[in-house]
């Protein structure tokens, strides 16, 4: 079930100041997955565990999840795992500018909030300003994967990557469409869209070395 917040309220438009990286995360010298929009943030805690040579970071604009999930990983002691709560529209900009160019080596949005009604369509999460701050914070050969359950929704993050021209579709795609999920463990909307029998969309990118014309 999606329990809806409004990003564009006057609420969500406060920017949020990101903690340290030494206080996010132990070993700093690892690569980060940024996960954005990471609900309970269930994906992320299991694959921290499966993959302890990375790090994690999990951002969610719904705060009592956030309150849940950094208590989930509290409990299991994970130093490679942080959520932060945050509109990724509003606050990530800043927190990528302050990284070294190349600690962010993938990002994954992952079953976003549809918004079906058309008065809602501004309310999705990726628009053209969020991609040019993901192309900014990669550097050549970084990924970008993005999975949905509603092909219209997939449709359009597709359209809007390839036309900001700083990623190239990954070539041993052939369809969009139950494709091989290249993540080791899967969402639970992901859990429960397969156990439905319905079609899941998926999509890698990889940033490519054309060069940012971003201030």
């Amino acid at each position: 079930m999606r329990q809806h917040v409004n990003p564009l309220s006057r609420f969500f438009q406060i920017p949020v100041e990101f903690p340290p990286i030494t206080t996010l995360f132990k070993d700093t010298s690892l690569p980060i997955h940024l996960d954005i929009g990471c609900a309970r943030g269930r994906f992320l805690l299991k694959v921290a565990q499966m993959e302890p040579t990375w790090n994690y970071l999990g951002i969610e604009i719904r705060e009592p999840l956030v309150t849940t999930a950094e208590s989930d990983r509290k409990a299991l002691g994970l130093s490679n795992l942080y959520y932060v709560f945050c509109n990724a529209n509003v606050s990530l900009k800043i927190w990528l500018e302050s990284l070294q160019p190349g600690q962010i080596k993938r990002v994954s949005i992952q079953f976003p909030d549809p918004w079906f009604k058309k008065k809602h369509l501004k309310r999705r999460i990726l628009k053209p300003s969020l991609l040019l701050v993901i192309a900014k914070g990669l550097t050549e050969g970084n990924h970008l994967f993005f999975q949905s359950d509603v092909k219209e929704v997939i449709d359009e993050m597709i359209a809007i990557t390839e036309l900001t021209g700083y990623f190239d579709r990954c070539r041993d795609e052939k369809t969009i469409c139950n494709g091989t999920n290249p993540l080791l463990v899967p969402t639970e909307r992901e859990h429960y869209v397969i156990s439905k029998g319905l079609p899941v969309y998926r999509v890698s990118f990889k940033r490519n070395n054309v060069p940012l014309l971003l201030a």
